[in-house]
């Protein structure tokens, strides 16, 4: 391992050991998920005694994502409405999006525009997840993989700024992609950094591969290449289409197989479009809820 590796893997890590854990709240949340005889009851008892976890359900089923006609009032009815899977998403990632979501000094990156491809991504394979029948109580987790699949870019851009300035105009200069540029400037790139945060916070292996393997997919071979390939798909659209700006202006081509494998075509992710942007305009309210204390 190189020094300036060893040296950039450091400070990385250090930052995310001393980044806050997760609430046990959160983690007891995940592990009532998890379980197929969990019952909304179940989650209920958890969630009522966390008045701020409480509170970003609430203020989910009552916002203009659902769009629903009353007012509702009951923790158990919301849980009930909007899903195990939804409620166990909601608190997963506005807990890391508080702990991470723009409370510091960002040097290279412009902040907005990183969420905002983060949620491209994640609205966007939530859209291929629907298009591929995938079981209706897994699509939320095709959602949270794409909000969280560049969140390694954070502790680079934060700890090592000099440097990813340095590989953005690289990147730019030498029309390559980042992640490359990354490696060449750091020694280390955002996939190592996001699965760094994804083992410390134990977000699980499917998410944790699509962090690590979202810029070679075809390299992977592991049992959760159906979310693999599609985080692919759906980032490299999201940075086609330039929806928001993760600073990846040359993202490498996937190949035509990897469209076949998913079932989608690029021509169809391109017609999709309106409905992901529409899409991500009610999703911004993930990024709210995540940035409330």
């Amino acid at each position: 391992m190189s020094e300036d590796r060893e040296k950039n893997l450091r400070i990385v890590a250090l930052y995310i050991n001393k980044m806050p854990s997760l609430p046990t709240s959160v983690a007891k949340v995940m592990e009532i998920s998890n379980d197929p005889n969990a019952s909304p009851a179940d989650l209920n008892r958890v969630i009522s005694i966390d008045p701020v976890l409480m509170g970003r359900v609430m203020k989910l089923i009552n916002s203009a994502y659902y769009g629903l006609n009353q007012r509702i009032t009951s923790l158990v009815r919301a849980i009930i409405m909007l899903g195990i899977n939804t409620v166990k998403n909601l608190a997963l990632s506005t807990a890391i999006l508080g702990n991470l979501g723009g409370k510091e000094h960002f040097q290279a990156l412009n902040m907005d525009g990183f969420w905002r491809h983060s949620l491209c991504v994640g609205v966007t394979a939530k859209q291929i997840a629907k298009k591929r029948k995938v079981d209706p109580r897994k699509i939320e987790e095709f959602f949270v993989a794409g909000l969280l699949h560049d969140i390694g870019k954070i502790p680079l851009n934060n700890r090592l700024s000099d440097q990813y300035f340095l590989a953005m105009s690289i990147a730019d200069r030498e029309t390559m992609p980042l992640y490359k540029a990354e490696k060449r400037a750091m020694a280390i790139h955002h996939c190592e950094a996001g699965q760094l945060i994804a083992k410390t916070w134990n977000l699980g292996q499917e998410i944790s591969d699509a962090i690590i393997y979202h810029h070679s997919p075809s390299a992977y071979e592991g049992k959760h290449r159906e979310m693999v390939l599609t985080i692919a798909a759906a980032n490299y659209l999201a940075n086609f289409l330039e929806i928001g700006f993760s600073g990846d202006r040359y993202p490498e081509k996937l190949p035509l197989e990897l469209f076949d494998e998913i079932g989608v075509s690029f021509d169809w992710l391109e017609e999709i479009e309106e409905v992901v942007n529409e899409e991500i305009e009610r999703a911004r309210i993930f990024l709210k809820l995540g940035g409330e204390a």
